[in-house]
């Protein structure tokens, strides 16, 4: 192979372009992965539609949650089906040391630092490559698995750092994809769940995967809420005391409501992103003895796990994820960004 087909980013808002660039000759420590799928994420549209800057100039080829084969590297990954994670560390530095691979300074994130998964190949090091057991390829395609590399593996690592306990009682806020996965992993770690989002539909869905309360706040305000969510906690028999609240929305209302959520020694975990700023009183921390908690993907160490998830049927993700031939990326693009779709999308390569 000569050649790398992709589809670039050339401007914010514009149409992505198809492009065809040279394959580079791999480095020491690389691998050449023939993509099978990449996952639409929303800092892919953050990037795209709202201005955030990435590392690597334009054009670049956007998408981070990705599956596919090891075609060319060390031989014995040539053939193996992996997921790349989001997040790529050096593994030597100071905080790959201390167990923080995930905010590595010297990290590279496909899509970012360089060109990413909307493409026929990428080239990324196979350090921390995940492979995919066949037990898992026997139920889903490996593009649908794509989801894991984002979507699944951010929010079970934060669900892990907020120190949830089977008993407690986790409010996830916004189950629009990565808060779904979200809720059903506080479910399969052993807690009674609550989602919280406006929309019906979403809210029908996680109920239908197993959480055990939902509620949709449009149109309360924040002491109708957590009045609301005191009386569900009475409802499920969980304490008052020591919530796990996620913030996965990554909307301004969402983030406020999450902050009024708290409670005596509670958790808030932000997972969400969002540029806008908000008020609040941060002494609240302080009187609740309440620790706030943020979240950047998840280390590759932690993948492993993610995948076994799946490999032992705990979290079932056949209706949660929808994939689309590449060629309709900028369809797909506009559409997630209008709240169109209910399932993550995938898109999969079909280039000529």
């Amino acid at each position: 192979m000569t050649t790398i087909k992709q589809w670039q980013m050339t401007a914010l808002n514009a149409d992505f372009e198809l492009a065809e660039i040279p394959a580079p000759p791999l480095q020491s420590g690389e691998a050449l992965v023939e993509i099978a799928g990449c996952g639409v994420c929303h800092t892919d549209l953050s990037f795209w539609h709202d201005g955030v800057r990435t590392k690597k100039a334009l054009p670049l080829t956007l998408g981070h949650e990705i599956s596919g084969t090891v075609a060319d590297g060390p031989p014995a990954l040539i053939g193996k089906k992996v997921v790349i994670p989001a997040v790529l560390p050096c593994g030597d530095c100071e905080l790959c040391r201390k167990g923080r691979s995930n905010i590595c300074q010297n990290q590279l994130m496909p899509g970012n630092d360089f060109h990413g998964g909307f493409a026929s190949h990428i080239v990324v090091p196979h350090r921390y490559l995940c492979p995919v057991p066949d037990a898992v390829l026997q139920r889903y395609e490996l593009a649908e698995l794509a989801v894991i590399a984002d979507a699944i593996s951010t929010p079970y690592q934060v669900v892990q750092k907020s120190g949830l306990e089977p008993g407690d009682f986790a409010i996830v806020i916004g189950v629009g994809g990565v808060g779904t996965y979200g809720a059903l992993i506080a479910k399969i770690k052993g807690a009674r769940v609550l989602a919280i989002d406006i929309n019906d539909e979403k809210l029908a869905a996680a109920k239908n995967h197993g959480v055990d309360a939902v509620l949709n706040t449009r149109d309360m305000n924040s002491k109708t809420v957590k009045n609301r969510v005191r009386d569900i906690a009475r409802e499920l028999g969980v304490s008052p005391y020591g919530w796990k609240i996620f913030e996965i929305s990554g909307a301004t209302p969402g983030q406020e409501l999450a902050f009024n959520l708290l409670t005596y020694a509670s958790t808030l975990s932000v997972v969400g992103f969002t540029m806008n700023k908000l008020e609040v009183r941060l002494s609240n921390l302080m009187a609740f003895d309440a620790e706030l908690i943020g979240t950047w993907g998840c280390k590759p160490e932690l993948y492993p796990e993610v995948v076994g998830l799946i490999a032992d049927g705990r979290l079932d993700i056949h209706d949660l994820v929808q994939t689309f031939p590449m060629s309709r990326i900028n369809e797909v693009f506009r559409d997630a960004l209008a709240h169109r779709y209910d399932r993550r999308s995938v898109l999969t390569p079909d280039f000529e």
